[in-house]
């Protein structure tokens, strides 16, 4: 019990420090930091699965109250562009694991799996069948979840963007229609279960914001969720991340982590090139672009999009769109790519 209080009390901390100096998505970074802090120090706290799935549907309903059916339109009217911003950044994660495996920085394989921007548990999975490290894997994909949301809570911070409330103005306990709440909660527990009967990627998150987004816009319910839920739901998004980070991962990973680092970041800038592209080319804000554009971590965006002030329908359509694209062509993309580069180093 005492490592889960420690986590509990450096969440507080660090998520109060964070809405203190008003940084984006404070309620999510902080126990992220927490669980990080933790378990690299050597602390294992017994994560439970059900809470964090009910999490992810949680946040999926809180994107499904701020998208409006119309997404599809969005997504149908502007389909060069979402094509364009998708596979760009597919092609910029595929080079760079290209580079990476050519020189031989990391065993094998390993620099094509980890860069992969998108499916980290597939692509986890997957490459120890290639002679990639599968640790090394995990620890480039997550430590990629981490840069990019703080990455982004930077970015969002620079812009001059500020949480939607300040810290004065949090009311963690508001009035409660619990009719509405008990149907937001069902979506959010039933989504996941139907996504896992249907084999659905990613579908604890996916399948509640596709179906709140539908059910809102008939009338059929109205999604309620009050601060003290959506603080809780970001915690366990926060710490599913931040406690993969162990002491024995890191020690395993010492040698190549700046390596690891500077390759994560060398994506993110290539990211951020092509959100320049899309603010030059199809005049989309700064930042919307950027959220759109960010590799992985998808519900953690959605959390920072959902607390600065951005069009959220588009970071979310663009997020969707490649997470989609990437849960079924990278696998496939990768394995080609890993094929071509063992064939060749035979000749």
């Amino acid at each position: 019990m005492a490592p889960w209080a420690v986590l509990i009390a450096l969440s507080v901390g660090l998520g109060g420090f964070l809405l203190w100096i008003h940084a984006p998505a404070a309620l999510l970074l902080g126990p992220l930091l927490a669980g990080i802090v933790l378990s690299a120090s050597g602390g294992k706290v017994r994560f439970p699965l059900t809470p964090f799935v009910l999490a992810q549907g949680i946040v999926g309903c809180l994107i499904a109250r701020m998208v409006p059916l119309s997404i599809v339109d969005d997504v149908l009217r502007h389909w060069v562009l979402f094509t364009a911003g998708v596979v760009l950044v597919v092609a910029a994660s595929s080079l760079l694991g290209v580079v990476i495996t050519r020189l031989q920085l990391l065993p094998g394989t390993t620099g094509l799996w980890g860069s992969s921007a998108g499916a980290a548990s597939v692509m986890t999975l997957m490459s120890e069948e290639y002679g990639a490290d599968a640790r090394l894997v995990a620890l480039m994909q997550y430590l990629r979840v981490v840069l990019v949301a703080a990455v982004a809570a930077l970015v969002a911070r620079l812009f001059g963007v500020s949480p939607a409330h300040a810290p004065s103005a949090i009311v963690w306990f508001p009035p409660v229609d619990w009719l509405s709440l008990a149907e937001t909660l069902a979506l959010a527990a039933i989504g996941p279960l139907v996504a896992r009967w249907l084999r659905i990627p990613a579908g604890a998150f996916l399948v509640p914001l596709v179906a709140g987004i539908v059910l809102t816009h008939f009338g059929l319910m109205t999604i309620e969720l009050p601060t003290w839920l959506l603080a809780a739901s970001y915690a366990f998004v926060g710490w599913n991340v931040g406690l993969r980070f162990t002491r024995p991962l890191l020690i395993h990973a010492a040698k190549v982590l700046p390596l690891i680092l500077g390759a994560t970041l060398v994506l993110i800038a290539l990211c951020g090139a092509i959100a320049v592209l899309m603010v030059w080319g199809a005049g989309v804000d700064p930042l919307t672009a950027y959220l759109a554009t960010s590799p992985g971590g998808s519900d953690s965006i959605a959390i920072i999009a959902a607390s600065t002030s951005v069009d959220v329908s588009f970071v979310m359509a663009m997020q969707t769109v490649r997470m989609i694209a990437v849960l079924f062509v990278a696998p496939v993309l990768t394995k080609f790519i890993a094929d071509r580069l063992e064939t060749g180093r035979r000749r």
